[in-house]
């Protein structure tokens, strides 16, 4: 018998979480059925999502959501061979016994040189996140003015630098002078740490005075009103998160952005990479061709320990992490 540590949401989150809100515990598995496998995670996502997630998705008492890379230890699948790899939907836990309908299966020949966490960020949900993000929802296109805050997180960092692929210009808000050196890095044209500039109107105009075409949205709250104002006509937002409005306890209200939309004919659109999941397989290959290519760069924050994952989550809710957080068991 093999036991599994996991992770449980023992109180639903009240404002920011707390260390007693999780609890740790121990379960014994059973043996894997007939088409069942045992898999022992390896790399374990904290992503903010989770967050809001917890509240519609959960209830008290559940393993805590989210995703992993696992090693097949056990199999009674063919299709999932003892010592491969798979992306497992398994939620906070050092062991799962499941079915093939929660795994996804690595891409096929994953360069020996590429870390298998990269599953969990660029070549993974933030990559497609990012991807659909830019083709799908805004299509944007070459010559034009990118926005985009978070932009030194697992999902902003991608988005600027397959921007800078397609010829455009690149903005980025980040909330350290580090985060910001690492956007230049990655070649944005302009960078600025949002709690330092002392006036977002002025910083967004210095950055771009023509304004922007487009705007790839993950904080929502009042920084989004302020970006709104610097659309330029017919500009289209890419909603993927708010992760300032997370751990509010009461709903944040107003300054309401329908007027603006209307004077300017804006376009915002949320969305979630699941709506082309049947695209996964070919984009997925596109942004690993990138990375080989040494056209997408990554950081990744690693944290030690299964232990430790509250603390990691907590963590990228306060914005600790530049590039994608990752727990490595």
């Amino acid at each position: 018998m093999v036991q599994a540590k996991t992770w449980i949401l023992k109180k639903h989150f009240d404002g920011f979480p707390k260390d007693s809100d999780f609890e740790l515990k121990v379960e014994e598995l059973p043996e894997p059925k007939d088409g069942e496998v045992l898999l022992e995670a390896v790399f374990l996502s904290v992503d903010p999502y989770m967050r809001p997630f917890s509240r519609v998705r959960m209830k008290e008492g559940d393993v805590m959501i989210g995703t992993q890379v696992s090693k097949v230890i056990q199999s009674n699948n063919p299709a999932f061979p003892v010592g491969s790899h798979v992306v497992g939907r398994c939620g906070w836990r050092t062991h799962t016994v499941c079915g093939a309908t929660d795994l996804i299966p690595l891409i096929p020949d994953w360069p020996q040189d590429v870390s298998l966490s990269l599953a969990l960020g660029t070549i993974g949900m933030p990559g497609l996140t990012a991807l659909y993000g830019i083709e799908e929802v805004l299509g944007l296109q070459k010559g034009e003015t990118l926005l985009v805050n978070a932009a030194a997180g697992a999902v902003g960092s991608v988005v600027g630098q397959i921007a800078k692929l397609k010829g455009c210009k690149v903005v980025g808000s980040a909330g350290s002078d580090a985060k910001v050196a690492f956007l230049k890095e990655l070649g944005f044209d302009e960078a600025f740490n949002y709690k330092t500039v002392g006036s977002l109107d002025e910083a967004l105009k210095k950055a771009s005075p023509e304004g922007y075409d487009c705007f790839f949205e993950n904080v929502g709250g009042p920084s989004s009103s302020v970006a709104l104002q610097h659309m330029k006509n017919f500009g289209r937002i890419a909603v993927c998160g708010a992760i300032s409005t997370y751990n509010d306890t009461t709903p944040q209200t107003g300054p309401y952005p329908h007027l603006t939309m209307i004077f300017k004919q804006l376009k915002m659109e949320g969305f979630m990479q699941s709506r082309w999941e049947h695209k996964h397989p070919e984009s997925l290959k596109r942004l690993m061709g990138w990375l080989k290519e040494g056209k997408l760069q990554f950081r990744e924050h690693i944290t030690k320990g299964f232990e430790k994952m509250p603390a990691a989550f907590m963590g990228i809710l306060q914005g600790e992490n530049i590039g994608k957080a990752v727990v490595a068991v």
